[in-house]
């Protein structure tokens, strides 16, 4: 039995070997075929230049940036660079000038393809009094030939409501990777708008505000739906919906879920009394 077990325990070390050696030869499969581009942006507060980097899987095509403002989306700036043989790029958009004068949003638009544009992307940057605001975000479109995708950046708007059951108040809070503002829209069970917001997000992406369900807008009962939005792409749209009865939060499925207590409550009842049927001694 000593002499089987040196045996088995190299026979155990060297399967771990051989089992993580196809792993890392499965891993580099995978990065020698993926596809797509990777871009990010950031702008420090205040500062005066915008920095742009990424990689490309296509190392051959040029990337044109252009830059447009918030004042009838005319043109600001164009540049154009090329990646390396490894497919990275970077460039600075500077600012200045009375181009950069306008207040709001100037989007950044990243292009790469001949014909209609294999890559696109687009990015927000909001500029007041000719600097920009702090902003950092990145989008991934890294994928694998018919594996799916396999680096995706965390980006996107995302929320979600709390609120206490029997309360008139739901707090609304969420994470987003623009600086621009948040619109927030409460649609009633009818389809009828019952309230407004705007939320401009924080340094870190983070936003949130309270609705009030005192008001006669609230008295329809139903599922009332609370939509937020930076635009119009899917990535930075989210929908939450709120139960509301005669003007106060209702907990979520909260009929169905005292329905299954009930089920689950008769279930173990029962269950007991046939167990205890069954272990009556017979004489």
């Amino acid at each position: 039995m000593n002499l089987r077990r040196p045996a088995t325990m190299l026979s155990l070390i060297l399967l771990s070997i051989s089992i993580l050696s196809g792993f890392a030869f499965q891993n580099n499969v995978f990065a020698a075929s993926s596809s797509g581009m990777e871009v990010s942006l950031t702008a420090a507060e205040g500062s005066t230049t915008i920095s742009l980097s990424g990689t490309s899987s296509i190392t051959n095509q040029a990337i044109s940036v252009v830059v447009t403002g918030p004042l009838f989306g005319n043109i600001i700036s164009i540049a154009q660079m090329t990646p390396d043989a490894n497919g990275n790029f970077m460039t600075d958009i500077k600012l200045g000038g009375e181009v950069w004068k306008q207040d709001g949003t100037y989007t950044v638009a990243i292009r790469q393809g001949n014909g209609g544009p294999l890559y696109s992307m687009t990015f927000p940057v909001v500029v007041t009094g000719g600097t920009t605001q702090a902003t950092s975000v990145s989008e991934s479109t890294m994928k694998l030939s018919g594996s799916g995708i396999v680096s995706m950046e965390e980006r996107g708007l995302t929320m979600t409501a709390d609120a206490v059951p029997g309360a008139i108040t739901i707090g609304i809070s969420g994470q987003t990777d623009r600086m621009t503002d948040v619109s927030i829209v409460v649609i009633s069970p009818l389809g009828n708008i019952v309230s407004i917001a705007q939320i401009t997000p924080n340094a870190d992406g983070s936003f949130m505000t309270d609705f009030q369900t005192s008001s006669a807008l609230w008295k329809q009962n139903g599922d009332y739906t609370i939509k937020a939005s930076q635009g119009t792409d899917a990535f930075h749209e989210a929908t939450v919906t709120v139960e509301v009865i005669d003007g106060v939060v209702i907990p979520e499925f909260g009929t169905i879920a005292l329905m299954v207590l009930a089920v689950a409550i008769i279930s173990i009842i029962a269950v007991s009394a046939k167990s205890r049927l069954r272990v009556i001694p017979k004489y």
